[in-house]
Formats: C-alpha cells, sequence, structure tokens
C-alpha cells in the first residue's frame, strides 16, 4: 500500500560571511583643483644637455675670435683659466698666445660648470616665456649676463678686463643662449610638482593612488 506524505520545504537563509578586513582607499583628486604657474616645466636632464651644447656653440666662437683676431686658439683658454686661477694673470702676453695644460685644465672645468648651471637656469626660466623662449634665451639673458660681467670683473680684475673684446664676448654669449635654448625647449616638459596631489608630492603609498588589481576587488 502506497502512502503519500506531504513535507513542508522551508526555505534557510543563507548568509556568507569573512573575517578579512576592508582596505579603505585614500581618495585622491584626479582633477586640478588650482594651478600654480607655469603648469608644466622641464626636468633637470634637458639643463644639462642644453648647457652641455650651449658651452660647444660658445667655445666655437670664442676660439674663432683667437684665431681671426689674435691668431691663437689658446689666447681666450688663457684668458678664461685667469678668471679663477692667479697664476694666469701672472703670465707675459707672449704666454698667452701658447698652450698651458694646467690653464687648460682650469678652464675647461670652469666653463663646463658654469655652463651646465647656467643651462639649468635656463631649465627653470624658460618656462615662464613660452613663447618668446628664443628672445630670452638668445637675446635678452646674454646681454643682461654680459653687463653684469662688465661691471663685477671691471671692479675686481680691471687688468684682465682690458684684454677681453666684449663685442665677441657677447657674440658667443648670445650663441650660448640660442643653442641652450634650442635644446632645452625641444626637450619633453613634465608638470610641476606644485599641481600634483599633496598625497603624491609626500610619496605616500596607499591604495587608491596605485591602480587596483584586476581581481574582482571592489573600489570601498
Amino acid at each position: 500500500m502506497n502512502t503519500k506524505k506531504t513535507v513542508p520545504v522551508v526555505p534557510d537563509e543563507i548568509r556568507l560571511t569573512t573575517e578579512r578586513r576592508t582596505v579603505e582607499r585614500l581618495q585622491v583628486p584626479t582633477h586640478q583643483l588650482r594651478a600654480w604657474l607655469p603648469v608644466r616645466t622641464y626636468p633637470i636632464s634637458s639643463g644639462v644637455k642644453g648647457g652641455v651644447a650651449g658651452s660647444i656653440a660658445m667655445a666655437f666662437f670664442a676660439c674663432a675670435y683667437g684665431i681671426v683676431k689674435v691668431g691663437s686658439i689658446w689666447y681666450p683658454i688663457n684668458l678664461l683659466a685667469a678668471v679663477a686661477y692667479r697664476e694666469s694673470t701672472r703670465l707675459v702676453p707672449a704666454d698667452l698666445y701658447s698652450f698651458h695644460a694646467d690653464t687648460f685644465a682650469i678652464a675647461f672645468v670652469l666653463h663646463g660648470l658654469v655652463s651646465i648651471l647656467v643651462g639649468l637656469l635656463y631649465g627653470a626660466m624658460l618656462p615662464i616665456f613660452p613663447r618668446r623662449a628664443i628672445l630670452l634665451g638668445g637675446l635678452v639673458a646674454p646681454v643682461l649676463w654680459s653687463g653684469l660681467v662688465y661691471t663685477i670683473l671691471g671692479l675686481l680684475n680691471p687688468l684682465l678686463a682690458s684684454h677681453i673684446d666684449w663685442f665677441w664676448f657677447v657674440i658667443s654669449q648670445m650663441a650660448f643662449g640660442i643653442v641652450a635654448g634650442n635644446v632645452v625647449a625641444r626637450q619633453a616638459s613634465i608638470l610641476t610638482r606644485e599641481n600634483v596631489a599633496f598625497a603624491l608630492r609626500a610619496g605616500i603609498e596607499a591604495p587608491g593612488i596605485i591602480p587596483p588589481r584586476d581581481t574582482g576587488e571592489r573600489r570601498q
């Protein structure tokens, strides 16, 4: 004899729980709230490249002056070394036209160091004048720099100042400015740190700054 029984079905409420901790993500604004000008600038490497390139152009015109005007390529080099090397000021006029290893080494280091520093200055200043980079680098800065050197050198060492052809000096400075300005302006610019969120500038490492991994995790 078959007996049928009716059994009610009672649904169970299943709740999945976990003891894992949730990760709080740091909220970093992606849009720019306030712009600090200049918005973009050039990296340090661009200033170094511009300084090296400008130093080569300036050295070319300085050596051309030595060959054309006085007949010796070593004359401008010995004069440059005399700015920092006292022994160069004691050379008789005939010695200024000959090669000296010590003065050449000092002039080489001095020329390279000053050129790189000025190139870094160009990298910091050119973003302020984005539409007139060549005007600033090739005319304004060289004229101001030459006037400053003329005034200071005339007071500190009038004898050395009397040996410098200031027309050729300005020409060589303009060559440096044009070449260095072009090289710096052609480099890729980067955002200034002032326009980056404070958390990124401070170097904070937190979820929300780093893109989440593709694991199905939802942003909290």
